[in-house]
């Protein structure tokens, strides 16, 4: 930037340089100088796989276009609570131990609050001299009974998603509204916040999590019928039963079509729900250029995992191993990234803790499992992953099934014993999970090489595996096609990785 700004001055007659041009040299002087901002905007189930970003056209323009959109972006695990947990901790869901929404699972239980919410990222940056802003939707089973550690100003949604009718714990106290959109006022308290740092010196770190676009989908009232007749993509796998999938796919009918009607409605609602947040990301961007704070300000978009509507019969949810649920949306602009470019490499949601504290300077702790995405950010014009022949990584993806007896509905025709999850009239009674709906899986990248390798803790220790690159929609399991050695070398880097710690050890574990 400083070089540039150099350049363009001494090309410039001494009459006729150009008095923004020194200003905007003497800002970058100072930038250069201070501890760059933060902005990580984190949405709702927002799924990358199925066009999810194709409403987002500001955040396109004023991230993606002005930074870098990175292409193979994960969650590690496809569910919200424990997503939240690894990008808050920079730890995969066997280190956090946050394994599914249910206080049971871990989101929010003592392990979380003794061990690691109190060393987890705005602990960090709050420690090194950072103003910390929190609103929105924090972790599913938090109920608003104190501020968590880390956080100087906090607006944090009491349970999960919701667009009206909320509670939220602002600061010292909790407060109630009801027909305030939510979306909307998170925006609003975070412009707030950038109005009262007019005069400050200090860096921020700045995380909104909007509803949108969960479940119950509700758009604001302007945004209300805005894409009607848009229908659910229909991806090759839509609607389709499959065999060779694990049992929980392979043992339901088709979606019948009064469900197909919905599922559309809901695709339509999830895209109008998401018009809200990208009216909040530009006027957060806008309000950061206008106090002369955008330059010096890393900015985040992302998601806590994907969604599926139909594919393999499924009507709508995420907690699969497959593309729909495990793929997020993430563009990030900043100093030194350069505009309208791409980067290809694996980043995972672990990642992003690593990341912001590179760009904060301080050196993250050896228990995140997470890796700095730094050096592919600053060389995303000139590098190309897909090409390096040394390019090697893998990801673990986990979920651990939520089904118990308690979880029985018994409008559908299964037992209380089966503890299968979210069955309901609404989806056809096709259940979204079960007890043993647990897996882990090897997500496995490098030079030619794009697989997924899954075991699943059942009683038929079931396995699935994909070579994406020649199958995208992961229709065909072909786990029987590979070789013996093939299937005990995935099957060792996953015993493994599912007891890695730190990431050490989690890079350490290599696949040819």
């Amino acid at each position: 930037m400083l070089d540039h700004l150099f350049k363009s001055i001494f090309k410039t007659s001494p009459l006729r340089i150009n008095f923004l041009l020194i200003t905007a040299l003497i800002n970058s002087i100072a930038n250069a100088q201070q501890a760059p901002n933060i902005v990580l905007f984190l949405s709702d189930d927002q799924d990358l796989y199925l066009h999810g970003m194709k409403p987002m056209h500001q955040t396109q323009r004023l991230i993606g276009a002005r930074g870098t959109t990175l292409t193979n972006a994960f969650t590690t695990s496809p569910l919200c609570c424990p997503s939240r947990a690894s990008l808050l901790s920079g730890m995969y869901a066997h280190n956090h131990r946050t394994f599914n929404n249910s206080v049971r699972g871990g989101c929010n239980g003592m392990h979380w609050l003794k061990h690691i919410e109190p060393q987890a990222l705005p602990v960090l940056l709050q420690g090194k001299g950072y103003d910390t802003f929190f609103a929105g939707k924090y972790l599913n089973e938090y109920m608003g009974r104190e501020v968590p550690p880390g956080w100087k100003e906090f607006y944090g949604l009491h349970g999960n998603s919701r667009y009206y009718n909320y509670t939220l714990r602002e600061n010292a106290h909790n407060k109630t509204y009801g027909y305030v959109y939510l979306t909307d006022l998170l925006r609003k308290r975070a412009l707030k916040f950038i109005n009262e740092r007019v005069n400050s010196s200090k860096p921020f770190f700045l995380m909104l999590a909007p509803p949108a676009p969960h479940q119950p989908f509700t758009p604001a009232e302007r945004h209300q019928g805005l894409f009607d007749g848009i229908t659910a993509l229909k991806t090759p796998n839509f609607n389709k039963v499959f065999k060779d999938k694990h049992w929980l796919l392979a043992n339901f009918e088709k979606i019948p079509n009064i469900t197909l009607d919905l599922m559309d409605i809901y695709f339509q609602k999830r895209w109008e729900s998401l018009l809200a947040v990208d009216e909040m990301v530009a006027a957060v961007i806008k309000r950061l250029d206008k106090q002369n704070q955008l330059e010096n300000t890393y900015i985040i978009y992302t998601s806590d995992n994907g969604y599926h509507i139909g594919q393999f019969g499924q009507p709508f949810d995420k907690r699969q191993p497959y593309e729909t649920d495990i793929r997020v949306p993430l563009l990030i602009r900043g100093p030194q990234i350069s505009a309208g470019t791409v980067v290809n490499a694996v980043a995972g949601l672990i990642d992003l803790a690593p990341t912001i504290l590179e760009w904060a300077n301080i050196p993250h702790p050896a228990r995140m499992d997470g890796q700095s995405l730094q050096p592919f950010l600053v060389n995303s014009d000139v590098y190309d992953a897909s090409m390096d022949k040394t390019y090697r990584r893998i990801l673990l993806i986990q979920h651990h099934g939520e089904g118990t007896v308690d979880t029985y509905n018994p409008s559908c025709p299964w037992g209380r014993n089966d503890r299968l999850y979210e069955c309901n009239s609404e989806a056809a009674c096709h259940c979204q999970d079960a007890w043993n709906n647990t897996y882990s899986c090897v997500r496995h990248f490098s030079y030619q090489v794009n697989r997924l390798y899954c075991e699943f803790s059942d009683r038929e220790s079931f396995v699935e595996a994909y070579d994406v690159d020649k199958d995208i929609y992961q229709m065909n399991n072909n786990v029987n096609e590979w070789l013996p050695i093939e299937r005990g070398l995935y099957s060792l880097a996953l015993a493994n990785l599912t007891r890695c710690a730190g990431a050490a050890s989690c890079a350490d574990i290599i696949l040819k």
